[in-house]
């Protein structure tokens, strides 16, 4: 039996897993989206369903300005004694924190601050009790990884931090994870940076502080120069399934043109470990990985199929939906007209990085349908509300309803860095289906309104989007959003929303 990488499609990067009884959760990075983290639950690795998020209050993550790419970086899960903790860094705000819960659904406690600097954070549950926290960060000895042993119900640091390994010379040592396995600690890193020379590296020592000694067949995983269809492979967690086999997730993403660029965002994939017989791991076949692997020799649990269409029919958003930073209250509701979205646009537009009316998902397949029922009559120049293909707010294709000189009009605008278009036409009262067609390597953009055809308005290439081209580290949202200069908004009413993928 096989399975298909990514296992988890789309802007999901950086993931760590955590395994209690038979049950696996798995948290991945959010930068200025919230709610943040989210949390996934599978029964064989494979099949993942999303129960959640762990920081749901604009208490536990603040984000007001906060740049795109800034926010929450590399979140970790763990399990000791009863209790889930997810620990991680807010880059714009306090730091390194940690949040706990007694259910992976939550609720998640009010973060507890870590005063160890650097990102992405770690914690190592010890059999004698102790708790060792990581991060990479520039102390007294350079660049590294460092650790203190930590109270864990305060966060209080109990030793200073001290250098446990800078990595085998690679950029960016980051990510780590120590684990203790057979007795030995054993520190797993990446290193090369997030991009096309990522690999992860290993080392172990017989103590927690070190020394460590690197394995002998580093990078125990890397894409690096190869011809493939996945690249820039790292940021890998370990676990041990219930079936005493080991498993590692890790990012990498899928470009889809060449030169090579990628806008999906980087994607959590899933591959075997194995074990060498003097004792060290490597990822996959020799540190490679496919797009179609054996599956894991687990009882497989498939979760029902996600629904194409989205009703709107409750009143709190499905965990799909995420909004841009910590929305304003005034700007979305799903009670105010039963069965719709509503939006209110404020001043703060899609160029800005403010909080817009703004409630997206992510874009997870190279090829889907994207369409979207809106009544929405403007009465203002400057009312706008509409779909965005959004990267952030420099690159973005927009198609929406809005006023123009008095009069109701459809736009098809493309923002590339300083560069902008913009197609207008008329447009009559009445509902308008804004439609999104998704493709490798473009997206085309329509609109249909009652008792006409489907009208065709255009096409932008998917690589003006990518990460190699905006920059930054999040991957492409499909958003529902609305937009008004005088900030006296006319109510924009989405009937129900359709994501259907073709590939």
């Amino acid at each position: 039996m096989t399975y298909t990488n990514p296992v988890i499609p789309g802007f999901y990067p950086d993931p760590s897993i955590c395994r209690v009884d038979d049950d696996y959760y798995l948290v991945t990075s959010t930068f200025a989206y919230f709610p943040g983290v989210p949390i996934f639950h599978s029964k064989d690795l494979v099949n993942w369903r999303q129960i959640g998020h762990c920081l749901t209050t604009e208490r536990q993550l603040p984000l007001a300005n906060t740049w795109l790419s800034g926010g929450i970086y590399a979140p970790t899960i763990r399990y000791s004694d009863g209790w889930f903790y997810m620990v991680t860094t807010n880059v714009s705000g306090i730091g390194n924190f940690y949040v706990r819960s007694k259910q992976p659904t939550g609720p998640w406690s009010d973060p507890v601050l870590v005063a160890q600097g650097g990102i992405d954070p770690s914690l190592l549950f010890d059999e004698d009790g102790r708790v060792y926290f990581q991060s990479n960060c520039k102390g007294n000895e350079g660049y590294g990884i460092y650790q203190c042993e930590i109270d864990i119900s305060t966060g209080s640091m109990l030793t200073e931090s001290r250098l446990l390994w800078k990595g085998t010379g690679g950029a960016h040592p980051e990510a780590p994870h120590l684990y203790k396995i057979n007795g030995l600690y054993y520190l797993m890193i990446a290193e090369g940076g997030t991009e096309y020379g990522h690999m992860v590296t290993i080392a172990r020592s017989g103590d927690p502080y070190g020394p460590f000694e690197p394995c002998p067949a580093n990078p125990i995983l890397s894409h690096r120069s190869l011809n493939s269809s996945i690249h820039a492979t790292g940021h890998a967690d370990l676990v041990q399934a219930h079936d005493g086999s080991w498993w590692a997730v890790f990012l990498g993403i899928r470009p889809v043109s060449y030169p090579y660029r990628h806008h999906l965002g980087r994607e959590t994939f899933l591959a075997p470990v194995t074990w060498t017989s003097d004792g060290w791991p490597i990822i996959g076949d020799g540190g490679r990985v496919e797009s179609l692997m054996e599956a894991p020799q687990l009882t497989e649990v498939r979760w029902p199929p996600k629904a194409i269409r989205d009703d709107f029919d409750e009143t709190i958003p499905g965990s799909d939906w995420v909004f841009l930073r910590n929305p304003a209250p005034d700007s979305w509701s799903l009670r105010e007209c039963p069965g719709h979205l509503v939006l209110r646009g404020n001043k703060t537009s899609l160029d800005d990085t403010g909080a817009p009316a703004f409630v997206g998902r992510r874009l997870s397949h190279m090829s889907c349908n994207i369409a979207a029922l809106l009544n929405f009559e403007p009465v203002n120049d400057g009312e706008e509300a509409g779909l965005t293909v959004y990267m952030n707010e420099k690159y973005h294709y927009d198609l929406a309803v809005k006023c123009k000189e008095g009069r109701k009009a459809i736009v098809l605008r493309r923002t590339v860095g300083s560069l902008r278009t913009e197609r207008t036409l008329d447009c009559a009262e009445g509902n308008v289906v804004l439609k999104i067609e998704a493709r490798p390597e473009s997206f085309g953009f329509a609109i249909q309104q009652e008792g006409s055809h489907v009208l065709e308005l255009g096409s932008g290439e998917t690589h003006l989007l990518s990460t190699e081209v905006a920059g930054g580290f999040t991957g492409i949202l499909i958003a529902m959003y609305a937009v008004c200069e005088t900030g006296q908004a006319s109510p924009a009413l989405f009937d129900w929303f359709d994501y259907e993928p073709r590939d």
